[in-house]
Formats: structure tokens, sequence, C-alpha cells
């Protein structure tokens, strides 16, 4: 009730087409996938990630930063970054016991020779995908915690694809895939409130003086 109440005060503060615009947005938004990024080197490889999370509707996303510190550039992201929750880790291990714990299967992305072709997967649930550093892959932690392994159908030379790119086409593909599943994919209506509460704040310049100005006026 206190939220919804501050929620309501807080959008006297933005138009009404960007309050219509969240609404529509956070329709077509899910936590029921995710991905992890694993120490990618180049910081423009995982803020372009973050930018296809937002893109296709993924509301989470989360970065291991054990060996190179933050992997996140404004400016390639575009801002994505208010948009999508970002969940930072300092070592695999912690990120993956972090996402099991709350009902992920982590799946590993990569050539692999056990890997299932990304047109035969099947979404069952809860699924995080895992995407590794630009020239190595994934950690061999990673790969021995991964409930499985997952890649992209490739007839050229090439072996790999860029991270950036790699990630942008399962989660289209997926995207798609689990809005035509009878999984309850949607966020709940407790996690729309959240969204639109933050992204209202978020919108606001004068957020910190509007609320004390709450505060008082409550």
């Amino acid at each position: 009730m206190v939220k919804e109440e501050l929620l309501e005060y807080l959008e006297n503060f933005i138009s009404e087409e960007r309050k219509q615009r969240f609404l529509e947005i956070l329709e077509d938004r899910t936590k029921l996938l995710t991905v992890a990024i694993e120490d990618v080197y180049q910081m423009h490889n995982t803020s372009a990630v973050i930018r296809s999370c937002e893109v296709f509707g993924i509301q989470e996303a989360h970065v291991i930063e054990s060996r190179y510190g933050k992997r996140l550039d404004d400016k390639i992201a575009m801002g994505a970054q208010q948009w999508v929750d970002v969940h930072r880790y300092k070592s695999t291990n912690e990120c993956i016991q972090k996402l099991k714990a709350d009902g992920y299967k982590v799946i590993a992305t990569t050539p692999h020779n056990d890997s299932r072709f990304l047109e035969d997967f099947e979404i069952e649930g809860k699924t995080a995908f895992l995407f590794g550093t630009e020239r190595t892959g994934l950690s061999q932690e990673a790969m021995e915690q991964s409930d499985g392994f997952l890649k992209i159908p490739m007839l050229g030379f090439t072996e790999s694809l860029n991270i950036s790119v790699s990630a942008a086409i399962i989660l289209q593909h997926l995207a798609v895939k689990l809005r035509a599943t009878d999984l309850q994919w949607q966020l709940s209506d407790a996690e729309k409130l959240e969204k639109r509460l933050d992204w209202t704040k978020k919108s606001i310049k004068s957020i910190d003086d509007i609320l004390k100005r709450y505060e008082v006026e409550g």
C-alpha cells in the first residue's frame, strides 16, 4: 500500500505517455530467463549483452567480475542498465550458487560436443544462460557446475561468434519461444509495481528533493 501511494505521487512528475510506456514494457518483461556473463575482457561486450537483455525483455542479468573489474560501458549499453537489474559477483561459484538457490537451471553456452543445438532447446522453467570470455570461453569451474550445454549451429569455417552476437541470437530465439509456451513467464504484480516505482524514480531528475517533500507531506 505504501509503495502504491508513493508511485501514485511520483507519477505526477512524469508524462502520461511515459507512464503508459512503462506499463506496456512490463507486460513483456520476464525473469524466467536470465544471463550470466563470466569475466568478459572487452567492456563493450558486456554492455552489449545487457542491451540485448533489455531489448528482448530479460529483466535480470548477472555479471561475474573476478578478473577484470567493472565491465559495463554506459555509452554502449545506451542506458539499458537503467531498465535491467544487473547483479554483480566476485566469483563464478558465488554467481552459480545464487542462481541455483533461486531455482535456475544453469546452461553453459559453448561449442562443446555434448551441447544441444539452439533450435532443439526446450524451456522447461527458470533458466540462466552462462557466457564466457572472448578468447577462452567459460572456465572449467563454470562448465563443471552447469546443468547443461547449448550451442548455436554454425556452417562456416569460423568456430565461434563474438559473445555479444551469441547472446543476441540466443535471447531473441528463446524470448520468442518462451512467449509461445504455457509457462508463467511474466513478472508478478508485486514485481511490476517494484519496477514501475524504480523506473519512475530514475525518470525524475530531482528525485531526492521530491522524496523529501513526500516524506514531509506524508
